[in-house]
């Protein structure tokens, strides 16, 4: 560009008469002026800048570089040639064309990758929150300029970037100082010149949970606390004043990459239909309720016995799908007249029935209470959608329906048994069950323990060392519950297979304690302790997703398995649930656990406390 910028100011000073200058005096002064540029340009860190950032701060270097070759040019072009054949208004014309040549490409590129126009000059503030950036991104290019010219505390001393091609380069004066492996060794460059950062701050958006619980190890070796930006697609109705650092999520720690969906499947099953959601005021409900609402439903119908619960998520319908056609409906999912009144009236074509009752020492306290709602309010649901003619149904479940040591458990997993004979016996339904783990931050998780104890000073309280358990967020669930609901849709088996989400690789929850305490700025055992508070009643120390006698299959979907049905004749099922019915009504549960012994054999259930009892 140096050269191009000489040649054509000559050519703009002189026109045609270019022709006639001296050979020798052109060639002279060219190479001077290139061999000059070359160097101001190095020692000015010009080649450093990463385009696709380039701002204010990066046209105020190329003036003072393209000022400083035309000064050192005219002194080292005087000193040999006197400046006898230079035009005067030669080095006023050529500042101006180099400026053009230098500047113009970076924001012509910068606009034409941002289609926009946002140049804004930065300031430095050498009184704020030293923090090093973990992401070479758009995020830390955002937060960098935030930071530069609002009321922000904090600024960027340092950049570290998932890959190597971009270190050695800055974004807006910000070095890339190395590669994520590097960072102990950036944090101590740092230090050496007196910034050290007091925060890593996570840029990159889709980091996995390895690789963040890596970080987390880092920070807390280098004594440093560890938040991340919110993500880009937060900032959908626009920018807010600053960028907020937010603390780390648990579930970014548990998280795994994101399991490719088929949308379209998934859209061909809820596109058009009437589509009723039992539990819809509830954790799964809610998210079911939403995405649902995304894809283009008929009507949406919100059963749920809380009042309260089907308000808020009635709310949210609302102001997310305003034009949508939404009935909220406070009703039990256990009175089968009001169950029947409900369909006549909503005539829905898929139902996902979310309504349980989940907490497990709970349900253990109250195990009649369990089987009313989560086998008969199951079986009288799932016979309402079947004389409704509804075209699919959806069995939600879990993992304690495998080998379950709860009445919980084996409650769902004669739910599922339910459904599943159901869908072998036909009648135009579809019977799809879809079982998975925990579910992170749902109402009364461990999550949402912790976090409480957390807020209150702790101790944080766990059960056992060893016990772990299988997480997914809620997000992760759904869409799979959906996916695998658009598959079973569309298989005409009808053998009542389960799908069985993939839940990756189970979680001490010793180790998840220990993590969030780290998360909060604490250290675990020293300022915030762990107690072991001993199994409760119910509970295992390790979960299944399969049990041994359902061998699994692939569903060429990856997150989903199949698993090959366990089932009993429907006509046996449904004189024993009504026997259980029976039971349940007059209060009999040692009858009604001898009923729910018999019908799912694996349930094994620990002898209770006298005092639970009482």
């Amino acid at each position: 560009m140096a050269a191009i910028s000489f040649v054509l100011s000559l050519f703009l000073r002189l026109g045609e008469d270019i022709y006639f200058y001296p050979r020798e005096q052109l060639l002279l002064a060219l190479g001077l002026f290139i061999v000059v540029a070359a160097v101001v340009f190095r020692s000015m860190k010009m080649y450093r800048g990463v385009w696709r950032y380039a701002s204010l701060n990066d046209l105020l270097t190329i003036t003072k570089a393209a000022s400083l070759v035309i000064l050192i040019f005219l002194v080292l072009l005087f000193a040999v040639t006197r400046l006898e054949d230079l035009p005067r208004s030669l080095p006023l014309i050529n500042w101006f064309v180099l400026m053009a040549l230098l500047g113009g490409p970076r924001f012509i590129y910068r606009v034409f990758k941002d289609r926009r126009l946002d140049f804004k000059l930065e300031k430095d503030n050498h009184l704020l929150v030293p923090v090093l950036l973990v992401g070479a991104g758009d995020s830390s290019e955002l937060f960098i300029r935030d930071a530069a010219r609002g009321e922000s505390s904090y600024r960027a001393v340092g950049i570290v970037s998932e890959t190597s091609s971009r270190v050695g380069r800055d974004i807006h004066g910000v070095p890339i100082l190395g590669t994520f492996d590097d960072i102990p060794e950036v944090i101590e460059v740092l230090t050496r010149r007196g910034i050290r950062p007091q925060r890593l701050v996570v840029s990159a958006e889709r980091l996995e949970g390895p690789r963040l619980r890596q970080l987390l190890d880092i920070a807390e070796a280098q004594g440093l606390s560890l938040a991340r930006l919110p993500s880009l697609s937060d900032f959908q109705s626009g920018l807010e004043d600053q960028i907020a650092i937010k603390p780390v999520e648990v579930e970014d720690l548990l998280g795994r990459p994101q399991t490719p969906l088929d949308r379209e499947l998934m859209k061909r099953l809820i596109a058009g239909r009437r589509v009723l959601v039992t539990g819809a005021g509830g954790s799964i409900g809610r998210e079911l309720v939403d995405q649902i609402s995304k894809l283009d439903p008929a009507h949406m119908t919100l059963l749920d016995n809380s009042e309260y619960a089907l308000f808020n998520v009635e709310r949210a319908l609302a102001k997310n799908a305003p034009d949508l056609s939404v009935e909220a409906v406070i009703a039990d999912v256990r009175d089968a007249q009001k169950l029947t009144r409900v369909f006549a009236a909503e005539r829905p074509q898929l139902v996902f029935h979310a309504a349980a009752l989940k907490h497990v020492p709970l349900v253990e306290a109250n195990r009649l209470e369990g089987l009313a709602t989560n086998v008969l309010g199951s079986a009288r649901i799932a016979d309402a959608a079947r004389a409704a003619g509804v075209d699919t149904f959806v069995q939600i479940s879990t993992d304690k329906a495998v080998n379950p040591t709860s009445v919980m458990g084996a409650s769902k997993r004669l739910a599922e048994m339910y459904c599943q004979a159901l869908d072998r016996a036909g009648n135009g339904t579809r019977f799809v069950t879809v079982r998975f783990g925990n579910v992170l931050g749902s109402t009364g998780s461990v999550v949402e323990l912790f976090r409480g104890q957390l807020q209150a000073g702790g101790p944080l309280s766990v059960t056992h060392p060893d016990m772990t358990r299988y997480f997914m967020t809620v997000r992760e669930a759904v869409e799979l519950v959906l996916q695998a609901s658009a598959m079973g849709n569309e298989d005409p088996s009808g053998d009542g297979r389960i799908f069985v989400l993939d839940m990756g690789e189970p979680v001490r929850i010793m180790d998840l304690a220990r993590q969030m305490i780290r998360l909060a700025g604490f250290d675990p055992d020293k300022e915030i302790g762990i107690e072991i508070i001993g199994a409760r009643p119910g509970e295992k120390l390790f979960e299944e997703v399969l049990h041994g006698a359902e061998e699994h299959v692939a569903t060429g979907q990856e997150g989903l398995l199949l698993a090959r049905p366990r089932t009993q004749d429907l006509a046996v099922l449904n004189q024993s649930i009504e026997t259980l019915g029976a039971s349940v009504l007059t209060g009999d549960e040692a009858g009604a656990l001898e009923i729910l012994r018999r019908l799912v054999p694996e349930y094994t259930a620990p002898e209770r406390p006298a005092s639970a009892a009482q």
